[in-house]
């Protein structure tokens, strides 16, 4: 999708979020098609018992930043259930917020640190364009500045890139934040009130995650349910064969 597209893809949502006031967004119900999606090419799932979610995002996009607090506070509540992923896409360029994330990740600071970077973008105005901003936030976070250096600039950072545009492309992600359930089903705060009107962002947030939570005990029960039973034989018993008659002795 070009820029254009998603410049006119987040205008439209800015419009219709200020054209909708608050009327009690509650998915209780979430339908295929409409509060989510089911994938037509199911994608490799890597969480093992536990149910993989990945969310796709961008330091730049403040619908991230907005939905952030609210969903790692899911994840927390969700414990053992999933595994929880994220992926920062490449749109717009911003290939060094994406090698910020990776990085962060790869040094086992990313839910440390994800929310400072987003304060980073949407309140200190560190728009994280380029190498130099990204080092400039380092300095002022305190992570480790040679350890972050020399993982930033590394191949398996590289690594990361591609395989999160890979991920992008395979799970059709046209705009963040965008949330992937187990390989088969996404989701958006957008799409989640697609049938509720007049809601906040607030709302649209906290929509998407009653979807998830559905999404999540929709899987749990696809996994818990008993096996079917063997078919059984169609075929009758083989009766006992009836004795051989004596042979009729001529007189």
């Amino acid at each position: 999708m070009s820029l254009l597209n998603r410049i006119f893809r987040c205008v439209l949502l800015l419009a219709g979020m200020s054209l909708m006031a608050t009327a009690g967004a509650s998915p209780t119900m979430p339908q295929a098609g409409v509060e989510y999606q089911v994938l037509k090419r199911p994608q490799p799932a890597d969480g093992g018992k536990k149910i993989e979610v990945i969310e796709f995002f961008g330091y730049f996009c403040p619908h991230c930043n907005a939905l952030e607090p609210l969903i790692a506070e899911w994840v927390k509540k969700q414990g053992d259930n999933i595994v929880f992923k994220r992926v920062h896409v490449n749109f717009h360029g911003l290939v060094p917020q994406q090698k910020l994330y990776f990085t962060m990740e790869a040094m086992g600071k990313a839910d440390e640190y994800h929310m400072k970077a987003f304060n980073a973008f949407h309140i200190d105005r560190n728009r994280l364009q380029s190498d130099a901003e990204v080092m400039e936030f380092v300095n002022k976070s305190g992570l480790d500045k040679q350890k972050f250096s020399d993982i930033y600039n590394s191949f398996s950072i590289q690594s990361k890139l591609n395989r999160a545009a890979q991920l992008s492309d395979a799970y059709q992600v046209d705009g963040v934040p965008f949330i992937a359930v187990d390989g088969r089903f996404t989701t958006s705060p957008v799409m989640s009130v697609t049938t509720i009107a007049r809601v906040t962002e607030e709302e649209q947030n906290r929509s998407v995650l009653q979807v998830l939570d559905f999404l999540i005990t929709k899987i749990q029960k696809e996994r818990n349910a008993p096996a079917a039973p063997a078919a059984a034989s169609s075929a009758a018993p083989a009766s006992a064969a009836a004795p051989a008659k004596a042979p009729v002795k001529k007189k």
